[in-house]
């Protein structure tokens, strides 16, 4: 099923929209945002100058540093009073940033979070429980509203007191989850715990991931969990953005779908800032389109991907996404080697003795980076056998070797022994920051 009609424009028509929508955004923030007045004077550029959609690439980047120099509204485009909705992400890495939502925001935010809602499976019989904790973050109450909006009937259980959601899933009958990949594995690993079959004893078809990276082998233990039918579809967004809305997949799970009419995507040279051709891998910079609060031009996600443009058999024709390979500010470099997360999961999640969760520990002795990977052992792989023991980091130190280009140490652990999220995984320790 399709939602709107703006998912099946032509290019021509998505860009004459977009066209529109940029010359009129661009006018906006020059009068009414000093920020970006003071950026496009400073490089001698004037709202008349953006002409077609190729002038887009002269106006300035936006980056988080930015709406943090102008916390909390320096980037607003409407007063305060216009205001209905404030959110923030949790700024544990400086001062938060601050998002604000008129009206017509919540109205835009909600129809673009109904669309990729409904390309990835969910309909208004759907019973929806939405495992993201309520509060500041944008993942949970973007996605109540545009399920809503397609008709569902919402439970915001939010996230934390598993074997209770678990209960509510049982009891009235969830078909519909939307948490981040790693607490969907959790839900499942806890209802094995209780005794229960996840592909008997819930009714989950349809799962609606995001707010953090899910790799296709994370997909592949959701469904071993929870049956081979589950539909697994990821959404895109950021609290910068909008929240969730910006992009997401549809069933045929070949990119995720960008609501074009609302968003602009780009893709840049990390390094140079300089766009690369339609294909080519990079860096993702989204404007927002129809924003009023915060309306914010070349944003600079740190995220990395690339676009095609090629219509989908779905019938839609907006342009999609790759799935996240990372971030520019997630990669790590070990030992000379850039290491995207991503990587190493990729390899731990294809191997048949470990289950899903895993720790990246990175130290530095002796003037040499040293990468610790913990891991647990699947339950039917528990061992005591010291040779199977090592059979089994072998073969893991082998296939990281491959994939990466280095070495790294093995430590297997009993199941249940490392930390579980509910909301966003913490997989990584760079202990060289500390030093």
């Amino acid at each position: 099923m399709i939602w709107a009609k703006e998912e099946t424009l032509s290019r021509q028509e998505i860009e004459a929209i977009q066209l529109e929508k940029l010359k009129k955004l661009v006018a906006r923030v020059y009068e009414k945002v000093a920020p970006y007045r003071e950026k496009m004077d400073a490089i001698g550029l004037k709202p008349e100058d953006i002409k077609s959609l190729d002038d887009l690439k002269k106006l300035p980047f936006t980056t988080k540093q930015d709406m943090r120099d102008t916390y909390p509204f320096g980037l607003f485009a409407v007063d305060k009073s216009e205001l209905v909705r404030i959110h923030a992400s949790s700024g544990t890495t400086g001062k938060p940033t601050v998002v604000g939502y008129t009206k017509n925001d919540i109205e835009m935010w909600s129809e673009c979070v109904a669309r990729l809602a409904v390309a990835g499976g969910a309909t208004k019989e759907d019973m929806c429980q939405i495992c993201f904790g309520y509060g500041m973050f944008t993942g949970a109450l973007g996605l109540h509203k545009g399920l809503e909006r397609v008709g569902g009937c919402i439970i915001p259980s939010s996230s934390g007191n598993t074997e209770k959601q678990i209960m509510y899933m049982k009891d009235y009958g969830t078909t519909l989850l939307v948490a981040t990949p790693s607490y969907a594995l959790r839900i499942g690993e806890v209802a094995q715990q209780m005794g229960l079959d996840p592909q008997k004893d819930l009714s989950i078809k349809t799962a609606l991931v995001g707010s953090e990276l899910m790799t296709e082998p994370m997909r592949a233990e959701m469904k071993k969990l929870f049956g081979e039918n589950l539909v697994v579809t990821q959404n895109y967004g950021m609290s910068e953005l909008c929240g969730p809305g910006v992009s997401g997949e549809c069933t045929e799970l070949c990119g995720m779908h960008v609501n074009e009419d609302h968003f602009i995507a780009e893709i840049i040279d990390p390094k140079t800032g300089e766009v690369l051709p339609a294909g080519e891998k990079g860096e993702l910079v989204v404007t927002c389109l129809s924003k009023e609060a915060l309306p914010l031009i070349r944003y600079r996600t740190r995220d990395i991907t690339r676009l095609m443009y090629e219509p989908c058999k779905c019938g839609r024709t907006t342009v999609r996404m790759e799935n996240m390979s990372g971030r520019t500010d997630d990669m790590l470099k070990i030992r000379g080697v850039n290491v995207f997360p991503s990587q190493i999961e990729e390899v731990l999640l294809k191997t048949e003795e470990i289950g899903p969760h895993y720790e990246i520990i990175v130290d530095r002795k002796n003037h040499s980076d040293i990468l610790t990977i913990r891991v647990e052992l699947a339950p039917a792989s528990m061992t005591d056998d010291f040779a199977e023991l090592e059979k089994i980091r072998t073969k893991l130190r082998s296939a990281l070797r491959t994939m990466l280009g280095l070495d790294a140490i093995i430590q297997l652990e009993s199941p249940n022994t490392l930390q579980r999220f509910e909301g966003k995984a913490k997989r990584v320790t760079d202990n060289r920051k500390k030093d």
